[in-house]
């Protein structure tokens, strides 16, 4: 889950088989009482006919915590300046930085430095779309050290500039968790 939209459909989801979680977060459902496995199977079938995935295992599900985590560090703009990535992740997870960077690596085949950039940069294009931020602006706001940062990182990911990639005519953005 992703967005606040995800949250209130997966919710729906669980209660509609009378189900009350008792917490919702981007990636996790928290119940009360353990779900029936026939009940499971049917809320696991309309999760997945909705685009969510039911991860069982822990090693995906601590991805899954990292994925997360770097969404929120990228997304939302209530986090303090200063945090260090990996301070940050590390908190979220309850885990050992190092530990998280070399499963994350070998589940996905890149480092969670490159995912970030990856978040960072999608987060770029979703500003540059909006049009209502500069270029610098974008660049402090995302907490790039200058605008020339801003722009050598997008140009070696997108292969543009941000300002040829603000003049194309339908700019393609990927949901976040196809990133």
């Amino acid at each position: 889950m992703v967005c606040r939209r995800c949250i209130i459909i997966v919710n729906q989801i669980f209660q509609k088989h009378g189900f009350e979680p008792s917490s919702i977060e981007l990636g996790t459902v928290i119940l009360a009482q353990p779900l029936p496995k026939e009940t499971a199977g049917i809320i696991r079938k309309e999760l997945t006919d909705c685009g969510f995935e039911w991860i069982d295992d822990k090693r995906t599900r601590i991805i899954e915590q990292v994925r997360t985590a770097v969404i929120q560090y990228v997304h939302h703009d209530d986090l303090p300046e200063q945090q260090n990535l990996s301070d940050y992740i590390s908190r979220q997870c309850h885990r050992d930085y190092s530990s998280l960077s070399k499963l994350f690596t070998e589940t996905n085949g890149i480092t969670i430095e490159k995912y970030y950039i990856a978040q960072k940069i999608e987060r770029v294009k979703e500003l540059l779309v909006y049009d209502e931020l500069s270029i610098s602006e974008i660049a402090d706001k995302l907490h790039y050290s200058s605008s020339a940062h801003l722009s050598s990182q997008f140009r070696s990911v997108t292969g543009l500039s941000p300002t040829q990639f603000k003049q194309l005519k339908h700019p393609k953005l990927k949901p976040l968790d196809e990133v």
